[in-house]
């Protein structure tokens, strides 16, 4: 059987960056995909500020470039789902939906994925006025009217981020107190332009082509009322893609793999790249430096256990 010096599980920013990567290297690699489509998230992201060099430029048409580039330098690519993973010696399997792989590294850039709402609109407007994302985003809202759904640090975060650019932020919460860190809520609430909306839920997101309105109802009361808004930034919670993998590698409280800069885990062989990966920011950039990180780890590892 084939023995692959890598194989990739996930091919969004931080999977394409390291199949690229690992070309350049030298390296017999492969890329598993679970979409028929690659690029990850940064799919459903309207339109991406925060990239150097590509402003303006829209989610799906990046997600594109990063995978043309892989193309042009050959990485192999395979439509499949991985189904389990034995990670014990010094050669690795990987079985698929389809086939099972043998190979001596696999680097996991399996993603996370934000927590929804699942509420009527979420889906039609994603990345049309539904963000998960106020710093990727917020920039877009410059004097128009937000709301942000949470009440976690992130969310707080968000709010003070966005009510720097914005006219006005909404910040709808379940319950009458917030989670976040005190500080946060000091400088949240010390802002004339936020609004708490307290004990409440958003129970549908209204537009057109955009967002236009919010219905939120008091869990209290069971009031419910209208919110005239240009876009809601949901921020409660992110949940990383490593089910599969919490029994095989080092993960922290909240499922993130645990992994330095270098995408080393505690198993020898195994390295773990962007969203699922323990670490202070989760945005394009920082996937595709994990990606060129661990490929360049995973050199010097080979050179080490050919």
């Amino acid at each position: 059987m084939e023995i692959y010096d890598l194989i990739i599980i996930g091919s969004g920013p931080a999977g394409l960056t390291a199949g690229i990567y690992s070309k350049r290297a030298g390296l017999k690699a492969l890329v598993l995909e679970k979409h028929f489509m690659s690029g990850g998230q940064v799919l459903n992201t309207y339109e991406v500020d925060n990239y150097p060099g590509m402003q303006g430029s829209s989610g799906f048409d990046m997600g594109m470039k990063f995978r043309e580039h892989a193309d042009t330098l050959g990485v192999r690519f395979a439509e499949e789902d991985v189904v389990s993973l034995d990670v014990q010696g010094d050669i690795k399997t990987v079985v698929t939906n389809k086939n099972e792989y043998k190979t001596k590294t696999i680097i996991i850039a399996s993603g996370a994925s934000h927590r929804k709402l699942n509420v009527p609109g979420e889906v039609e407007f994603s990345g049309k006025g539904v963000s998960y994302c106020a710093t990727c985003d917020g920039a877009f809202f410059r004097d128009k009217i937000t709301a942000v759904v949470g009440g976690g640090d992130v969310a707080v975060e968000d709010a003070v981020f966005l009510a720097r650019v914005c006219k006005k932020v909404y910040v709808i919460h379940r319950r009458d107190e917030l989670r976040a860190a005190k500080s946060l809520q000091d400088v949240m609430l010390g802002l004339e332009n936020v609004e708490m909306v307290w004990d409440s839920t958003v129970e549908e997101i209204i537009g057109t082509k955009n967002v236009e309105e919010l219905i939120v109802e008091n869990v209290k009361t069971k009031e419910r009322k209208t919110l005239q808004v240009d876009g809601v930034f949901i921020a409660v919670g992110i949940i990383p893609n490593s089910q599969m993998y919490s029994s095989l590698v080092e993960t922290d409280q909240a499922g993130y793999i645990v992994a330095g800069e270098d995408g080393a885990t505690n198993v020898p062989g195994i390295y773990v790249a962007g969203d699922v990966r323990t670490k202070l920011l989760r945005q394009i950039v920082t996937a595709v430096s994990d990606g060129a990180n661990a490929v360049t780890a995973i050199s010097e590892y080979l050179m080490k256990h050919p």
